[in-house]
């Protein structure tokens, strides 16, 4: 259960980042990159989230055992 809410949790926070990075992607030229980058920033945070409620998980699975 709790994996679940931090995958959710990692999801939500990636999708609210890539709808702010759209948002700077409207123009063409240098801000089109710098919406691009946020977009890879946002989405590496996300993965980082994910990672890191999948480590808690696991060290809560080894506590228990």
């Amino acid at each position: 259960m709790k994996g679940s809410l931090w995958k959710t949790l990692g999801l939500a926070a990636v999708v609210a980042m890539l709808m702010g990075g759209l948002v700077g992607c409207e123009d063409e030229g240098p801000m089109e990159q710098a919406g691009e980058n946020m977009d890879e920033a946002a989405e590496n945070a996300g993965d980082s989230v994910e990672e890191m409620g999948e480590d808690i998980e696991d060290s809560a699975e080894e506590a228990q055992n």
